[in-house]
């Protein structure tokens, strides 16, 4: 099982989103895992001294810690490291961890969130769930694709959901992953296995997502899966709303802002619509 850094490392939550609930550990089966596990591209050689410090500086955070990627940080003296979906830097000598924000003033630019490798890592992660595996809302022609993490008990997605054909309207497919936020093993869970089990997902998550009713189904699912592609993601809530580039525009946002930020990130060519080159 995948261990995570300490709590209090962890990404704030978006404020358009339902935090995921605490866990019963006993109660949670294994998630299946990808056959091959995404990484980030372009690691620094794992010989290097300075990786090793910092590999040992988090592991005396939290010695089961599983560090993704290691490479050279912006910031001289520091490693730019993603571990548990998250991204921070680690001092060279393994004294000093940063995380949150690193401004380049001249630029105006987050270096932190704008980060090639953790857009490249989460990009990889994406791309490893497969096309049948989510339930998929999209206009004839959507200029933007966005994957959203959701499950049926949060307002938020609710909302966003009852507002699907306004995002399609604006050119925006919405692709659904599973992420039962009340934990593996819970009523939630389970009931997110029965919508993907049914024969029309789309009817069945929209039927759920309205009345918070499903018929309990069984069969084999990509639900445990997609769950911890959002935990390596480092979700901590639903929705989960993540753009072409990898990068997480939201939470809830109303399908104009949705649609501004992606703008926004095709603009500054981050992001791309789909069918650009």
């Amino acid at each position: 099982m995948r261990r995570f850094l300490p709590f209090f490392l962890l990404a704030g939550l978006s404020l358009g989103a339902c935090a995921q609930q605490p866990q019963n550990a006993a109660a949670r089966p294994a998630p299946a895992r990808p056959a091959a596990a995404p990484t980030a591209p372009a690691a620094v050689a794992s010989n290097d001294p300075a990786d090793a410090k910092v590999r040992a500086a988090l592991r005396q955070l939290n010695p089961q810690v599983e560090v993704d990627y290691i490479g050279k940080a912006p910031l001289p003296g520091f490693r730019e490291v993603i571990a548990a979906g998250q991204l921070v830097y680690v001092s060279e000598d393994g004294k000093y961890l940063l995380q949150g924000s690193l401004v380049d003033i001249g630029q105006r630019k987050d270096l932190m969130q704008g980060s090639p490798a953790l857009a490249g890592y989460r990009q990889n992660l994406l791309k490893s769930v497969k096309d049948s595996d989510k339930i998929v809302f999209a206009p004839a022609n959507p200029r933007y694709t966005v994957n959203v993490f959701t499950d049926i008990q949060c307002g938020y997605c609710r909302k966003l959901h009852s507002q699907i054909a306004d995002y399609n309207k604006l050119g925006i497919a919405v692709e659904y992953l599973a992420w039962p936020r009340m934990g593996l093993g819970s009523q939630d869970h389970k009931d997110m296995i029965s919508v993907w089990c049914a024969a029309d997902r789309k009817k069945a998550l929209t039927e759920a997502k309205q009345s918070g009713r499903v018929a309990a189904r069984d069969c084999t699912n990509p639900v445990n899966m997609e769950y911890d592609i959002g935990q390596r993601l480092g979700i901590s809530g639903t929705p989960a709303v993540f753009a072409p580039d990898g990068s997480q525009i939201g939470g809830y946002l109303p399908p104009a802002e949705m649609r501004a930020a992606l703008d926004k990130l095709a603009a500054a060519g981050a992001g791309k619509p789909s069918g650009m080159p």
